[in-house]
């Protein structure tokens, strides 16, 4: 049953949502455990990303789709710093993108990534002029692979991966972002909860 319902879902699908459609007492966490052994090394994994869990290629056969992906828009170097600063400060205002950054944030560069669905308007913070902070999505964890703001490349990954100066000073941190669990939370996260999620049925003629 757990197999059917995320085979059918066109999104990753919690945990919770899974239980709501099985047998009351049903061990949804042990299912979905079996399922993940079950396919490894198969031509389709199971993973858990964005707080949910779906079906999708394995990643040694992600060649085999090349000729069918859209080819994906490339973010400009201030779109991907936005985002950088976005996902690791969040929630954050214009003007705290714009202290990290040292420089204004362009007219469209939010726009964009609001737009592509990676960033979405938070809640305004209590200072002078109540600023809009803004922060990522779930789709922002779908699409790179994370279960959730904590698998954000640490210190470490990032110096390992040569994106940070290895002459860091030695007191420098990656900010923890808060996650929507800390509160803040909005009606886009509600989308794979419960009722609201989209099954997809197939029918055949006998």
């Amino acid at each position: 049953m757990v197999e059917a319902l995320l085979f059918a879902s066109a999104e990753p699908v919690r945990a919770s949502a899974i239980a709501a459609r099985l047998p009351e007492g049903a061990d949804v966490g042990g299912a979905l455990a079996r399922l993940k052994r079950r396919y490894v090394g198969r031509g389709v994994i199971l993973v858990e990303v964005a707080g949910g869990w779906r079906f999708q290629t394995a990643p040694d056969l992600a060649f085999l789709m090349e000729e069918r992906r859209e080819e994906p828009r490339k973010l400009s170097k201030a779109a991907l710093e936005t985002l950088a600063i976005i996902a690791y400060h969040q929630p954050c205002t214009r003007s705290d993108i714009e202290e990290v950054r040292g420089v204004g944030v362009g007219r469209g560069t939010l726009d964009l990534l609001m737009e592509i669905g990676w960033v979405r308007a938070g809640a305004r913070r209590q200072s002078p002029g109540k600023p809009l902070t803004y922060r990522t999505t779930r789709e922002f964890l779908a699409h790179f692979n994370l279960a959730s703001l904590e698998d954000l490349p640490g210190k470490a990954d990032l110096q390992a991966q040569g994106l940070l100066d290895a002459r860091l000073p030695p007191d420098f941190e990656v900010p923890r972002p808060i996650s929507a669990q800390d509160g803040d939370d909005d009606s886009s996260y509600e989308a794979l909860d419960g009722d609201d999620i989209a099954f997809t049925q197939d029918f055949f003629e006998p």
